[in-house]
């Protein structure tokens, strides 16, 4: 059997690479799209959630990233740390539980300019009591369920 050229072999790679691009850390849907395909970048600039077009995406932390406009997709591809939500973009109220949720993008708010994301709005709303304390539990709770399934927490 003849030995598979390096190109043959990257193109495999980056055909099945792709099956499975998020990891534990990183809070996304069966298509690897994180924030629900909300523009993470609107959450910073316009104080609300925007839908993000599946054709205008970035690729960071092994999530897709969707955006509402390709400047807005300029921005986060110059500076993703900035824009990327805590916490892989899972729950906060969960992240200080020591559990990780989905959530379903209207549930957020910017806190010193880092976009913390919840489930969903009544879930914010609970978070929305302790913000400070909540951020603190959970910045002490990710290192250890970061690396971490879901299911298993």
């Amino acid at each position: 059997m003849k030995k598979l050229s390096s190109s043959l072999l990257l193109a495999i790679s980056v055909l099945f690479g792709n099956v499975a691009l998020a990891d534990v850390a990183t809070g996304t849907d069966a298509n690897d799209v994180i924030l629900a395909g909300y523009d993470t970048v609107a959450y910073h600039t316009e104080g609300r959630p925007v839908k993000g077009e599946a054709d205008i995406t970035a690729l960071y932390n092994g999530a897709i990233y969707r955006f509402a406009s390709k400047k807005n997709r300029d921005l986060f591809t110059a500076n993703p740390a900035s824009y990327a939500p805590a916490y892989g973009g899972f729950c906060a109220y969960g992240a200080a539980l020591g559990k990780k949720f989905l959530v379903d993008g209207k549930a957020f708010e910017v806190v010193d300019g880092q976009l913390y994301v919840n489930k969903n709005l009544s879930v914010y709303k609970v978070w929305k009591k302790d913000v400070a304390g909540n951020i603190s539990k959970a910045d002490r709770q990710w290192p250890n369920i970061k690396d971490v399934a879901a299911d298993d927490l």
